[in-house]
């Protein structure tokens, strides 16, 4: 299903500039589940809470377009495979002329304990080949927002690679599936506040989350 030229007038005139949420992962029935989709899983556990159905395809991606409140919000997930990333999400970005600060990417994050989130302004790629795509694909620029979803580091000597494509152990979902839940407050909160004291606070709820687990489980 294409998108029409009808809802890119829609969503620009709109009093509100819309929103961009893109989520990183792999396209297949075999990437479900595995760490390095988290990504896709934030987009379509928060497209179900706020209504908006998946039901688009278009710039290498599926979409979902609606509102959250007055304002307009455009969902994607890009199955180009993760490393190629870019090549979806910079066509739409200029596609509905959106400039940067108002593009979120959701991705998966080795550096962050698993089940913890992060809200963060702007930044480096980390070495996340998605990010390194949309990041080449936006010309090098990286002055937009992210949500990152700790998974935890790789156990011992395991591959990394081998680690991102792997499902969650029973303990690691239970953790995931908490911090999807609060992934949709954090997106709610893009959508209803500037960068500033409340996502500063957001951050320091999530790393005190991490404290109170009194023993680190490997995922």
């Amino acid at each position: 299903m294409m998108l029409s030229k009808l809802s890119r007038r829609c969503y620009c005139t709109s009093v509100q500039q819309p929103w961009l949420f893109l989520g990183l992962g792999n396209p297949g029935d075999k990437y479900n589940g595995t760490r390095h989709n988290i990504g896709f899983e934030m987009i379509d556990v928060f497209a179900e809470s706020v209504g908006i159905q998946m039901n688009l395809l278009n710039f290498k991606a599926i979409m979902g377009q609606g509102f959250v409140g007055d304002l307009p919000v455009i969902l994607a997930k890009p199955q180009t495979y993760m490393n190629l990333s870019g090549e979806s999400s910079g066509p739409l970005t200029a596609y509905y002329k959106l400039p940067l600060n108002r593009v979120l990417v959701v991705h998966d994050d080795t550096q962050l304990p698993c089940g913890v989130l992060r809200l963060q302004e702007k930044g480096g790629h980390g070495c996340h080949n998605g990010l390194k795509s949309v990041m080449h694909h936006f010309r090098g620029n990286k002055e937009f927002a992210r949500l990152r979803i700790g998974i935890g580091k790789p156990p011992g000597q395991m591959d990394p690679k081998a680690f991102l494509l792997q499902k969650f152990s029973m303990l690691a979902r239970e953790r995931i599936d908490g911090a999807l839940a609060e992934g949709v407050e954090a997106l709610k909160l893009v959508l209803s506040k500037d960068f500033g004291e409340s996502w500063r606070l957001f951050n320091v709820e999530q790393k005190y989350k991490h404290l109170r687990q009194h023993t680190i489980i490997a995922p």
